[in-house]
């Protein structure tokens, strides 16, 4: 199965939430390293490209759906347990401190496929929930194309986020509004993909009502485009994908 075209690289990435009650929920959030190829030190969603070994486990547990959608979850289930240390998606844990081990080992170079035969578990891709699809076209002029699907998950109870310190270096929990904030008052980098759906997650109050939502909208590829607005470029997306602001001044855009 080919892993990467002219048309963008697959990968996958998630947004784990937190509920607080009374209060917008937490948004896990990583830190890059200020060494990667891509979005260098800029603060992201975990989740990375879709491996071979992605989709050999997307044949055995797709199911119903889509291999092409199937591959996606199980790299995003694969990347999130890489660099957050949290098992979304993973069936037969024993206990809530399991999915750390299981993190150590892949740092290793044990497959994500050996893994799960060693220690009997499974892959539960339903409790990842589609919310959209990013692939810029070339007038974007990002450094790298991806074809990245975006998905939705509970917090697992009990587990602890910690970051690999490597990919990622440092992650923390805010709701998507005090992310944004915090990141207009230089306190770090979002780039336009990233803010789009930080804005887009700031309109709901429980992870029930971002599931209801992603429900309820379409999961189309966005792909920016470029035009004149106001005598200045601007970065633009559909109106019609539940996004709350669909363009940007080209002079204020962060890209990868």
């Amino acid at each position: 199965m080919t892993q990467a075209s002219d048309a963008g690289r697959p990968a996958a990435t998630v947004v784990v939430v937190r509920d607080r009650p009374g209060l917008a929920p937490d948004i896990l959030m990583m830190e890059r390293a200020a060494t990667m190829a891509f979005a260098a030190g800029a603060l992201v969603f975990p989740g990375g490209a879709v491996e071979e070994g992605d989709w050999t486990l997307a044949e055995r547990f797709a199911g119903q759906l889509a291999l092409d959608d199937a591959a996606a979850r199980v790299a995003a289930i694969r990347e999130t347990l890489e660099e957050s240390g949290l098992g979304i998606g993973l069936q037969g844990l024993t206990d809530a401190a399991q999915p750390l081990s299981l993190r150590a080992s892949l740092s290793t170079g044990e497959s994500m496929g050996m893994l799960l035969e060693r220690h009997g578990l499974g892959l539960a891709l339903d409790e990842l929930v589609p919310f959209a699809r990013w692939h810029p076209a070339d007038a974007e002029r990002v450094q790298r194309i991806y074809d990245t699907r975006f998905y939705l998950a509970r917090m697992p109870e009990g587990q602890e986020a910690s970051a690999d310190g490597a990919e990622a270096v440092r992650l923390f929990w805010y709701s998507a509004a005090d992310t944004i904030a915090r990141c207009d008052a230089g306190e770090g980098r979002i780039i336009f993909p990233t803010r789009r759906n930080l804005e887009r997650l700031a309109g709901f109050n429980s992870f029930d009502e971002l599931a209801a939502h992603a429900a309820s909208t379409p999961v189309e590829a966005v792909r920016p485009w470029i035009e004149q607005r106001d005598g200045r470029p601007h970065l633009c997306i559909p109106t019609h994908l539940g996004y709350p602001v669909c363009s940007e001044p080209i002079a204020t855009v962060s890209r990868g």
